[in-house]
């Protein structure tokens, strides 16, 4: 019989009679039916333990079908194989249809199915929907054998006055429910149809096998209608037991989650975070309710066993070592220069973007003051310590006071820019899950369209229907007067600890989804002490902060600061002017601002005036970070600002500054490149890859040599000459990524962050940046990576930008060149016959064995939407696959 069901191995599939204990039945015998892998098992090994897996409505034992193999295979090495027991609940699968019964008897029958299995410990339960439930009452009763809960999309706790989901709603209609879940297959057809992708059609029939007929899909309306939905439910009593007693557990938890599920939502998440806060967490985003299907569930429950159980184990602390430990004594936090300079009038920061063009300022003390007003305000209108606080504000005055003051009441800031697109915005804000949102109107429109989670305040204070409309719960003036209104203490009161959560700051999204990474207050501390060692930026630096994170650190660096006049969310809105007009605001000294706006500042310098030009020379140093820039970029940034020095750090969002080098510098490792042509691994006169430098003080970085496949694989090292991923470690690496367990898992290592960059390190040891791991191409030959042909292609007249892709399977890929030409290309497509040739002569000399399979044209290359630098290759790569293929189609 199992031929029919997809994916179970034979011999899995099992009937036993128990006899049941629930109250509803007592003494009755029922027949059940369970998948068990124990005939998969190794004979001479003893498992480490059992997986007692529990479906919901309306799936069986079916659904967990990836763990039963993969988990009876597991070696000594992977932590041992494991039992899977994936049970069919009475009433529903295979098992025997008994009559109404309510969540207490399911619990119960799961105790009586596991005695007359004679289980016995480590049991790690796992459950889906109302599974998940069912799992955890049985959890809670049975202590002595549990060892850790796997929860994926499911409940414990309906809040009083919110709606059950909607569509569980319409299924308890009488004029829906009988019809639509017993009557025909409607709830089930519906459920499956969740998946995404769709199912494989021979999977669609095995779910639909056990509920063909009317009589066998009791069940099905059955687990409907027993829903708690509110106190006066039959099972709200045993629900409520569940809910309240989960929070006692210690044992290892591990939640993976389809946020794109209609029932249950993001909301149940968060509620269960905060019953089990020691759990591990991962979204799948894109993954819905049957996120077992859409997702590496199995493998990734697989992987969290053996990293987590034994509990005890010294290594399973991991994604929470990354940082170098610092002695207390070396933590400042980051509010203590304005607690220090409370007395200070002089300048400390400026926002060109006030009413009508016009320069807002604030002296030390009026900064000082105003953050305590709001950390007194926020505090009186209900924020907490831990709140997480997502802040949907320009970069100017009134965000660095919020950022200042959250951070100082110990609430948690999440920055995620509109850089992002709506989508990608949405994603980043409600992964997080924050308490409360602070934005300008567009941000809380957003709110309101797309049903993110928080209490909402506003920017400037709204007009009764626009306030009833967005859902405003307070405006910024209303926190303000309310911290007028609050004593003003001796003494602040909480003080938020240097290993309390402090931030979590979201990635461009240039790589797949936006990914928050969280911060303590000490690494935010050590961030900016590596900014100040490494730079000299120290009380009495005047900074133009056109880069984001440097907003941020200026008035903790004792920095005047000064928002020039753009858009952050979109770099290349810097103008030269704008930029000249921010240093003559504060006779800036450093200027920090991303490639792309660099490009833009050059492109529109010609609109200088002479006393523009004469605040540009007087400053001394420029910093700019976000991608890889090159010597040319720099040599013309230059000639704007002659006595300043210009350096580029290297570092992402998980870790900034992480190396750094000067404008000599990178001349000097140009030259140190410089080979004859024909010498293999080097591009003449650049080198492969681009040089960014060498490790700021207190930090590491070390290779993950490759091996014949492309994959980063050898032990953390510093031979020079060797490609593969970057590694890296400091006191200011992230702390661990939000609720992406998988995420963090694939990122740490030994101590090291797993950056995703590739590179290599020089006899001299300045790291050089050849690409990212995900778009190193997997040839026949070996694994090439691709900036180094990029950046030799790039020299060929008429070609603007390019990028290698690689197309094929991995071990067989091809390389396609595409490129960007000036003047840019009318259509999408092959380039033209002397373009191709020309690429190719370029390339031959320093990379004879890279064949290229086609050379297209684009008449934009596609870019990620924050730093409008980094070329997105992934859809490139997917775009000349299908060109390759014969259609006819537009470049992304």
């Amino acid at each position: 019989m199992t031929s029919a069901w997809p994916g179970v191995p034979e011999g899995c599939s099992r009937y036993l009679p128990v006899t049941s204990s629930a109250a509803v039945d007592a003494g009755a015998v029922h027949r059940w039916h369970v998948l068990d892998n124990a005939a998969l098992l190794p004979a001479d090994v003893e498992p480490a333990g059992t997986l007692l897996c529990v479906h919901g409505n309306p799936t069986w034992s079916y659904l967990w079908r990836s763990l039963l193999e993969p988990a009876a295979r597991r070696t000594a090495e992977e932590g041992g194989p494991w039992r899977v027991i994936a049970v069919d609940q009475l009433d529903m699968g295979l098992s025997a249809r008994t009559g109404p019964r309510r969540l207490a008897d399911r619990v119960t029958d799961l105790g009586d199915l596991t005695h007359a299995l004679g289980v016995t410990g480590p049991v790690v339960t796992v459950g889906h929907d109302w599974g998940g439930s069912i799992s955890l009452g049985w959890a809670l009763d049975h202590p002595d054998l549990l060892a850790g809960v796997v929860l994926t999309n499911t409940a414990v706790h309906q809040p009083t006055g919110t709606p059950i989901p909607w569509p569980l709603r319409l299924a308890l209609h009488p004029a829906v429910h009988r019809p639509g879940t017993v009557g025909t297959t409607a709830f089930i057809d519906v459920t499956l149809g969740l998946a995404r992708p769709a199912l494989d059609p021979a999977v669609r029939r095995a779910y639909r096998t056990p509920y063909r007929h009317t009589r066998r899909r009791g069940g099905v309306g059955q687990f409907v209608a027993d829903i708690p939905v509110d106190a006066g439910t039959p099972s709200f009593p045993e629900l409520d037991r569940i809910a309240e007693g989960i929070r006692a557990l210690t044992v290892p938890a591990l939640m993976l989650w389809g946020p794109e599920d209609p029932i249950f939502s993001d909301r149940y998440l968060r509620d269960l975070i905060d019953r089990l806060p020691h759990a591990d967490v991962h979204r799948f985003e894109g993954a819905g309710h049957l996120v077992i299907e859409d997702a590496p569930v199995a493998a990734t429950v697989l992987d969290w066993l053996d990293r987590r159980l034994p509990a005890d184990r010294p290594d399973t602390d991991q994604g929470r070592g990354s940082r170098l430990t610092l002695a207390d004594r070396d933590h400042r936090p980051l509010w203590a220069t304005l607690e220090e300079r409370a007395d200070d009038t002089a300048t400390a920061v400026v926002d060109m973007g006030g009413p009508g063009g016009t320069a807002a300022r604030l002296g030390w003390d009026a900064l000082a003051a105003r953050v305590d007003r709001l950390r007194r305000g926020l505090l009186a209108v209900g924020v907490r310590p831990g709140h997480r606080i997502s802040l949907l504000v320009p970069p100017g005055i009134d965000l660095t006071c919020l950022i200042y003051a959250s951070l100082r009441l110990g609430a948690v800031i999440v920055v995620a820019d509109a850089g992002l697109g709506p989508r990608g915005l949405s994603r980043a804000v409600r992964g997080a899950g924050p308490d409360w949102v602070i934005g300008i109107d567009r941000a809380l429109v957003a709110a309101r369209a797309f049903g993110w989670p928080g209490r909402r305040i506003a920017m400037r204070t709204p007009d009764p229907v626009t306030r009833r409309v967005l859902g405003v719960d307070h405006s910024l003036a209303e926190v303000l007067a309310a911290g007028d209104a609050a004593p003003a203490p001796a003494d602040p009161g909480h003080e938020p600890q240097p290993d309390d959560p402090a931030a979590i700051l979201f990635t461009s999204g240039s790589t797949g989804p936006a990914k928050g990474v969280a911060y303590t207050h000490r690494q935010l501390a050590a961030m900016c002490r590596a900014v100040s060692t490494t730079y000299g930026l120290a009380p009495g630096t005047a900074l133009v902060a056109a880069f984001a994170p440097f907003a941020l650190l200026g008035p903790a660096l004792g920095a005047t600061s000064v928002s020039p006049a753009m858009d952050v969310t979109a770099p290349a809105t810097l103008t030269a002017s704008a930029l000249a007009d921010a240093a003559a605001a504060v006779e800036a000294t450093a200027v920090f601002a991303s490639p792309a706006a660099l490009v833009n500042v050059l492109a529109t310098a010609e609109g200088l005036d002479g006393v523009q030009r004469e605040t540009l020379a007087r400053v001394d140093l420029l910093l700019s970070a976000g991608a890889p820039i090159g010597e040319p970029l720099l040599t013309a940034v230059a000639a704007l600002v002659p006595h300043a020095r210009l350096h580029t750090p290297y570092g992402m969002t998980e870790a900034l500054p992480i190396t750094d080098i000067d404008l000599p510098g990178i001349r000097a490792a140009a030259a140190d490149a410089l080979v004859a042509p024909g010498s293999a691994g080097t591009v003449t006169g650049a080198g492969n890859g681009v040089c960014v430098g060498t490790p700021v003080p207190g930090a590491r970085v070390a290779i993950s040599a490759f091996d014949a496949a492309g994959s980063p694989v050898g032990d953390p090292s510093g031979v020079p000459g060797v490609s593969g991923e970057i590694l890296v470690a400091a006191p200011h690496v992230k702390d661990h990524y939000d609720r992406l367990y998988r995420t963090e898992a694939a990122a740490f290592d030994r101590g090291w962050h797993r950056t995703g960059d590739v590179g290599h390190l020089d006899a001299a040891g300045r790291l050089w940046v050849e690409g990212r791991l995900q778009h190193v191409l997997s040839t026949s030959a070996g694994p090439v990576t691709p900036v180094e042909a990029e950046q030799r292609m790039s020299t060929v007249d008429g070609v603007a930008r390019t990028a290698l892709v690689g197309v094929g399977p991995a071990g067989a890929q091809v390389a396609v060149a595409v490129v960007e030409t000036d003047p840019g290309a009318r259509t999408d497509g092959p380039a033209p016959r002397h373009t191709a040739q020309a690429l190719r002569s370029a390339l031959a000399p320093v990379l004879p064995h890279l064949d290229l399979a086609a050379v297209l044209q684009v008449r934009r290359l596609p870019t990620d939407i924050r730093h409008n630098s980094k070329v997105d290759r992934t859809a490139l790569a997917g775009w000349a696959a299908d060109v390759l293929a014969g259609k006819r189609v537009s470049a992304p």
